[in-house]
């Protein structure tokens, strides 16, 4: 059992996976968006191969607490990734993701252009750690 965090963009979808004991997370790949239908099917694909039994999906909520354009995009998207696989798929807050994984790529001293190529995956990381971190807070 799984747990798959997505980092949903418009050009690219970065994809991490727990470990089986639920405790870290992991980057896994980076999905660069070709259509819907496509973008859906490589995640149920993936979600399919490492026995995934939950999907959370990064929400771009602004600092200020509201809902932006893209916040309804990812919801569309999480909605319809509902649809299209038989596990829950919920949405977690993804504020400050991005700047965390930008900071973790600087510090490691990587180039620009492999920033660009990681930073989804790393912020999918991220959102899936605090949610695995959060789900651990809850048990005590």
């Amino acid at each position: 059992m799984r747990i798959m965090a997505l980092d949903v963009g418009t050009k690219r979808i970065g994809v991490a996976m727990s470990d089986e004991l639920l405790l870290t997370a992991q980057g896994s790949e980076t999905i660069y968006r070709a259509n819907t239908a496509a973008d859906m099917a490589g995640i149920k694909k993936t979600a399919e191969e490492n026995g995934v039994s939950e999907i959370i999906v990064g929400l771009p909520i602004s600092m200020n607490g509201t809902h932006s354009a893209k916040t309804k995009e990812v919801l569309e998207f999480a909605d319809g990734l509902a649809k299209a696989v038989s596990i829950p798929v919920k949405t977690w807050d993804e504020r400050l993701t991005t700047v965390q994984a930008e900071r973790a790529l600087l510090e490691a001293n990587m180039s620009r252009g492999k920033r660009r190529m990681a930073i989804d995956m790393v912020a999918a990381q991220i959102i899936l750690q605090n949610y695995l971190d959060s789900q651990k807070r809850g048990q005590k």
